[in-house]
Formats: structure tokens, C-alpha cells, sequence
């Protein structure tokens, strides 16, 4: 993933306009789309009534909140992703929400530039580029970083059963589901120098600052933590000192079309977007997975015993509930799309989210269906030419994370609700921020 250069985030490019009305609660499905807030806590709690409406009613609507184009069908989702010549990538990674001059002073003190290099990039160089984060995320690497996975996730469940021991219960997604990727891709790429908490401190404030809605003072507060990751991520690259058989190494390594080695400047871009992909938001897919897990009948039992089922399991979270929920295209020219006509430079909101969920495609899309024959089908992980090359260890990592806390920790159940569960809902990403459970003293192993 990438961000355009930061002059892309001056005053005014943000998407988002001001707050649109409160939409309806989720019970009324039927309420008009001129009401819908992409922000608001009606979509971000249950988004699937309004993705049906959109699918429905206006699979391709503009939404003049964010002025976005919302593509809502599989079929028309699928056909702009496998088209990257006529819906270009450029705005993948524009900020959302504008940020104030005092930000971008922030984010200028720190040296930060991220220049097109792999989700925003169109150019000879995105091949060359996705092909050196490919090695290290290729089935066989995966293969081999399962003991790994397995290690570190029995490292952090003994910590976690501790805690149940004495408290009674515990947050899966602080104790667990947020550290493990991060410590299995500190592993695999070779990262040093800097402890878990500091980069998921790092990655999630990224995630917020350009795919949020905050505040004024919270997008300084923000843009401090970012210009920190990106001077961290400067300093390793250009230090040189990175083990041969590193991730880091492997950029310094690189040659682009023309022959020339790769600049700090693109290599600190790729790895500020790996580092993101590769823990936030697998963190937040582990996060969903463990949730609908624990909160399902008897599956917290399945998944310890029978085979593949945690893998299954993982792969319809992925496709009703992903964590990376919508993706975004410009058009390159005039185009019609879903019988609505496009002009050149519309910016188009993929609602991938939606299309997991789409009748045309999956049977029964509203029901957990472990082992579905078509649920490959998803788009969770894009199509085509951008589909995410880290696909295959999030799905391992989320599957391991399953079967791992199932067995390690066979008398859970969720927390009795005393709150409805907080939920990060930004533009592109959304996962519940705690996943509480107490120990079933009463009856282990029923639920």
C-alpha cells in the first residue's frame, strides 16, 4: 500500500465534507441513502442493512458527503479492479479528511514524502516492486513461518491464561490478536530496534490520520506519532545495516525499469505500508475471527478439534466481515459503470465489504457458512493487479490465531455486554477494538 507525496494532503484534498445528518438506526433498512454517513455510528455498527440498500437501489451512488462514487455490486467491483487502465489506483491512499496547516508542519519537520509505490501506483515500476514483497509472502515462506506463528502464539496465550487465571477474564484483542502479527512480521522481515508496542502505536495512528475523521487537536497528536514512524523507517533504510537476508536489504538490493537502484524515499514508502498492512489490519482480521468465533455456538470447541476448520472459519470472516471494507479508484476516462456514466476523474469508494455479502454471488449471504464452495469468490484481498501479496499469511496467521486460543484456552466465552463492543470505523478498516472474555467456570468447553 501507498499514500501519494504528502502535497496530496494539503488543505482542501480531503474527501470528506462536513458531518451529514445522523442516519437511522439499523432496523430501517429502508431509509433514503441521502441520509447515509459512512462515519456514523449506525454504518459503522451494522453497515450490512445500508449495503443492501446500495446494492439494491443504487449499486453506483454518489455520496455527496464524501463525494465519492459508491460501487456496491461484486460484478461491478470485480470489473473495476481487474481494469486498472481505465479505473486508475492513484487515489488509494489519499487522505480522507484534510489536514490542518499545523499537521502538515508536523508531518514537513519530519522529512515525511510517501511517492507512489505499490496500491497508488500505475506505473512500470509497480511490477518490479510488488514482486520483492512477493518473495516474502509467497505460500512457501508462509509454510515455513507457521512454527513460528504457532511459537509466538503460545508465547502470548501462556500470558494471556495468566490473566484469566487471576482476573477471570481478559481483552483477546490488546493481549493477543493485536501483538502476534506484529511479532511474527518483526520475524519474518527481519525488523529491530524498536519493540511491538511501538509500531502498532505507529501503524494504527497512520491508519486514523488518513483514513479518519478526527478531530483538529487529535490529527496533530496524530501526525506526531506518523512523522516519528517515518523518521524510525528513514534511519533503518538508510543506515545499510540490514541483515542480507532482510526484508530492507532486499529494497536496497532492487533495481527499477531503467536501471536504476531504488530511492530511500520509495523504499521507506513500501515498507510504511507493509509494516501497516502486515500488522493493524491482519490484527484486526485475527480480532473479527476470534469474536465471531467465541460468540457462535459450539464453534470455540470445533475449531480445537476438527481439521481445517479454523482455516474455513477465517475465510467466511473474510468474506461477510473484512477488515479492510472498502477500496478506492479514480476514473481515467468517461465510462459507464453499472448503467450510470462516469465522467473522467470520478473517485470511486469500492464497497468491498458489501460485495462478500452480495445474493448474485453467495448463497445465504447473512449466514456463517464454514467450508462455502464459492467463498474464494470474496474480494477481500482486491483482484487483479493489486490483489494484496500478503493475502496468504493473513489468512494462515488468523487461521493459527483461531485454532491456537481455542485449544489453549478451551473454557472461554464472551463477556457479558455491559457496553455495546467499541468499533474502529474508518473509511477502509473496520474491526471491533476489544474482543472481552471470561473463563466458563460453570459449564468449559459448551459454548
Amino acid at each position: 500500500m501507498t499514500f501519494a507525496a504528502l502535497d496530496a494532503f494539503a488543505p482542501g484534498t480531503g474527501a470528506a465534507g462536513p458531518d451529514p445528518a445522523p442516519g437511522p438506526g439499523s432496523s430501517d433498512p429502508r431509509a433514503p441513502l441521502g441520509l447515509l454517513d459512512l462515519f456514523g455510528d449506525s454504518f459503522v455498527r451494522d453497515p450490512y442493512p445500508w449495503l443492501d440498500l446500495l446494492r439494491t437501489e443504487a449499486p453506483v451512488h454518489h455520496d455527496p458527503a464524501t463525494g465519492l462514487w459508491l460501487v456496491s455490486r461484486h460484478e461491478d467491483i470485480r470489473r473495476v479492479l481487474l481494469d486498472p487502465d481505465r479505473f486508475l489506483p492513484d487515489n488509494a491512499q489519499h487522505a480522507v479528511t484534510a489536514l490542518p496547516v499545523a499537521a502538515l508542519r508536523i508531518l514537513a519537520r519530519a522529512g515525511f514524502s510517501l511517492p507512489p509505490a505499490l496500491a497508488d501506483n500505475g506505473t512500470p515500476s509497480h511490477s518490479g516492486l510488488r514482486r520483492v514483497v512477493t518473495r516474502f509472502f509467497n505460500a512457501q515462506r508462509v509454510a515455513a513461518a507457521v512454527p513460528v506463528i504457532e511459537r509466538i502464539a503460545d508465547e502470548l496465550l501462556d500470558a494471556v491464561r495468566s490473566q484469566v487465571d487471576s482476573a477471570g477474564g481478559c481483552d483477546l484483542f490488546t493481549s493477543f490478536a493485536q501483538v502476534l502479527p506484529c511479532r511474527v512480521l518483526m520475524e519474518l522481515l527481519g525488523i529491530q530496534g524498536v519493540d511491538p508496542a511501538t509500531l502498532i502505536r505507529w501503524s494504527d495512528a497512520s491508519l486514523e490520520l488518513f483514513w479518519g475523521r478526527p478531530s483538529l487537536e487529535r490529527q496533530r497528536e496524530l501526525a506526531q506519532r506518523v512523522g516519528d514512524f517515518h523518521q524510525w523507517l528513514t534511519a533503518t533504510v538508510r543506515a545499510g545495516t540490514a541483515p542480507s537476508g532482510s526484508f530492507i536489504a532486499a529494497l536496497a538490493r532492487h533495481r527499477l525499469p531503467d536501471g536504476r537502484p531504488l530511492d530511500v524515499g520509495t523504499a521507506v514508502t513500501v515498507c510504511f505500508f507493509v509494516f501497516i498492512a502486515g500488522q493493524s489490519t491482519t490484527g484486526q482480521l485475527i480480532a473479527t475471527v476470534l469474536r465471531r468465533a467465541s460468540a457462535e455456538p459450539g464453534m470455540w470447541v470445533r475449531v480445537a478439534e476438527e481439521a481445517g476448520l479454523a482455516e474455513a472459519w477465517a475465510e467466511e470472516v473474510l468474506r461477510r466481515e473484512p477488515p479492510v471494507t472498502t477500496w478506492r479508484r479514480v476514473t481515467a476516462r468517461e465510462t459507464r459503470l453499472g448503467g450510470v456514466r462516469l465522467p473522467a476523474g470520478a473517485p470511486l469508494l469500492l464497497m468491498l465489504m458489501g460485495s462478500g455479502s452480495d445474493p448474485e454471488v453467495f448463497a445465504e449471504p447473512d449466514r456463517m457458512c464454514p467450508h462455502r464452495a464459492n467463498v474464494r469468490h470474496h474480494l477481500a484481498f482486491g483482484a487483479g493487479r493489486h490483489r494484496c501479496p500478503g493475502a496468504s499469511l493473513a489468512r494462515t496467521e488468523a487461521a493459527v490465531a483461531l485454532r491456537a486460543a481455542a485449544r489453549g484456552l478451551p473454557d472461554l466465552r464472551p463477556a457479558a455486554a455491559t457496553a455495546e463492543t467499541p468499533m474502529l470505523g474508518l473509511l477502509s478498516f473496520r474491526a471491533p477494538l476489544s474482543v472481552d472474555v471470561v473463563a466458563d467456570v460453570r459449564n468449559p468447553r459448551q459454548h
